[in-house]
């Protein structure tokens, strides 16, 4: 597969690069993903977004398209990983991009992973789970979910048996976009702030 356009932000000499995978439903230059991507690059990481090529073919005019068979997406994921050395990198995502970052993480190597509101499940399918690989990784991991998330909220996850490597981080009164609710009396900036601290955090640690 051919390496998808690279959209880049953060010191080119950084120490540490991140690689940031968009979710099922939008783009990499999303309010959120770019929130993510200009506050790490401020801590001084080297941020690199892509999109998976049906995103790329709708962002050509194709209009919308479905997720890539898995195969694509793996191997697109792949192609990031070779591009940038995985010695130094931490691969990511929001949502579908997360979820393949992780099930990519040990064979491939790379340092670490950061989930952004993991998608334990389908929509409306609880039975459905999606841990298995989650049960026996060994990448240190970081999820960065929403306690109220439909895909796996706190009570939800709190049966899994998941690995030690994974640590789980609960953004309060957040959806699957880590968004709060206005009667919360939090904000969505404020939640995607601690989101992005913590998310800091865990790449200079690993």
């Amino acid at each position: 597969m051919s390496l998808p356009d690279l959209l880049n932000n953060g010191p080119a000499n950084a120490a540490t690069t991140i690689a940031l995978a968009h979710g099922a439903g939008a783009p990499m230059d999303t309010p959120f993903m770019a929130t993510f991507a200009d506050g790490l690059a401020g801590r001084g990481f080297r941020v690199v977004r892509f999109e998976f090529p049906y995103m790329a073919e709708r962002r050509r005019g194709g209009g919308r398209r479905p997720p890539n068979p898995a195969r694509v997406l793996f191997e697109c994921w792949q192609a990031v990983i070779d591009r940038l050395g995985p010695e130094n990198l931490i691969i990511s995502g929001k949502s579908m991009g997360g979820r393949y970052a992780s099930m990519i993480a040990d064979q491939a190597k790379v340092r670490g992973v950061v989930c952004l509101g993991y998608p334990f499940h389908p929509p409306g399918k609880p039975e459905k789970l999606r841990v298995e690989h989650l049960q026996t990784m060994t990448t240190p991991t970081l999820i960065l979910q929403g306690d109220r998330d439909s895909l796996g909220n706190r009570e939800e996850v709190s049966g899994y048996d998941l690995s030690p490597a994974i640590t789980v981080r609960w953004l309060e009164d957040g959806d699957h976009h880590l968004s709060p609710r206005r009667k919360s009396g939090r904000t969505e900036e404020l939640n995607w702030r601690e989101a992005v601290d913590a998310f800091a955090e865990f790449a200079a640690g690993v």
